[in-house]
């Protein structure tokens, strides 16, 4: 059974800067391990290299060995070009440099780091060599940066660098945020309907759904799960209301239907909206399908790469209940894993799947491209709920996306 923490959930630290650096020594140092292939060749990193570890206190990360920003030709370009979309799911950014030999190149790295508000460590590597100048360490951390000296290739410097990246880590890694265990008292009891259908893995939970229990469990809640069928049965055997129940958005009507209208109700995708990305902002971006037209195109993205079944959620059956509240046919793109759109201006919509399987900053980062490019975005829960008449009653525990939606129709 594999117990390694989804790749979603972990702290993404990309590791960034010219050739031949020791990006790739670093990694190999800080992992223990021969992660990337080492040489004084430069441009050995073509793709992207990924190592997922634990590093207390932050728990589990994933490691994002990169080509160097400065290759040059046509292949280059194509590998600067790779790296530079690593930028969209970094949270932490380690901006590695030899000592001594920081310049314009790395200040335009760190300024589109900053642009991007990725908090960042540079890195002055193989100071065995040479030392950085001190006027720049100082300017540096004056920025806000944390600064660290590290000799990768006799791994001296790691402990420093350890400190520096829990240091500038976002908070939201250190303080563990919740998925649902905020809206559910210790001692107290949510129930969990779990349809299971053709998009439900042979002997398993899909992802949110497992997480959502491990949240309540650390949480000292209650919680009971049941298939949509026996949900009405199951509230009349408790002696007391639970807080609040949770559905998968495909068994919306029903669970709306059985579940009284004093027991708070919402969905996992529109819990993973909150998690993933920003649920007010997505509650706005839901109010589009009210201005769709026939002949519109919406974008569905999916952050896994599972292989579509015939009744798939994203690629059936959301085109087919938009389509039926539209009133006419819409034209539809999907994309999956870190494939996104560069220019979403011919998009009306885009709407994004809860975003299990990949970061949060993924996630936020193809919000904001959406917001510059005046393109709104939603997330599959709130889309289906909306189409379905009953989003303002799975919005009720989230009083400020309430507010929002209440507001906009």
């Amino acid at each position: 059974m594999n117990r390694a923490a989804p790749k979603g959930m972990r702290l993404h630290i990309g590791i960034f800067g010219r050739r031949n650096v020791g990006k790739s020594s670093l990694l190999n140092a800080i992992t223990r391990q021969q992660v990337s292939i080492v040489s004084d060749f430069a441009g050995t990193t073509t793709d992207p290299v990924e190592k997922p570890m634990e590093l207390l206190p932050l728990g589990p990360v994933l490691f994002i060995d990169t080509a160097g920003l400065d290759d040059c030709g046509d292949l280059g370009q194509l590998r600067v070009e790779k790296t530079r979309r690593i930028f969209d799911r970094t949270d932490l950014a380690l901006l590695v440099t030899v000592a001594g030999e920081w310049g314009a190149f790395e200040n335009n790295i760190l300024h589109e780091l900053e642009e991007r508000e990725i908090p960042t460590v540079v890195v002055f590597n193989q100071c065995d060599r040479s030392t950085p100048l001190p006027d720049t360490e100082e300017r540096l951390e004056k920025s806000g940066c944390q600064v660290a000296r590290t000799e990768a290739a006799n791994g001296k410097g790691l402990a420093d660098l350890r400190l520096a990246m829990i240091a500038a880590a976002p908070a939201e890694f250190v303080e563990n945020p919740a998925i649902v265990a905020d809206l559910v008292d210790p001692g107290e009891m949510a129930v969990l309907v779990v349809p299971i259908d053709k998009e439900a893995p042979k002997g398993r939970l899909i992802l949110p759904q497992v997480q959502s229990i491990r949240d309540l469990l650390d949480n000292d809640s209650f919680c009971i799960v049941v298939k949509e069928r026996e949900l009405k049965e199951a509230l009349e055997r408790l002696t007391r209301p639970p807080q609040l129940v949770v559905t998968d958005s495909q068994a919306f009507l029903k669970v709306a239907a059985d579940t009284p209208d004093d027991i708070p109700m919402t969905s996992f995708s529109i819990l993973f909206a909150r998690f993933k990305g920003d649920l007010v902002s997505m509650t706005e971006g839901v109010l589009a399908i009210d201005r769709l037209h026939p002949g519109d195109r919406i974008l569905i993205a999916e952050s896994c790469s599972h292989h579509p079944i015939a009744d798939d959620i994203g690629r059936v059956k959301i085109p087919r209940w938009l389509t039926q509240y539209v009133g006419g046919k819409l034209e539809f793109d999907f994309i999956q894993g870190h494939d996104f759109e560069d220019d979403l201006s011919g998009y009306s919509l885009v709407i994004h799947c809860g975003a299990c399987t990949t970061n949060r900053r993924e996630v936020m980062t193809r919000a904001l491209r959406c917001r510059r490019q005046g393109v709104p975005m939603t997330n599959y829960g709130l889309a289906i709920a909306h189409s379905l008449g009953v989003l303002p009653r799975a919005l009720v525990p989230f009083p400020a996306a309430y507010e929002v939606y209440v507001k906009g129709i």
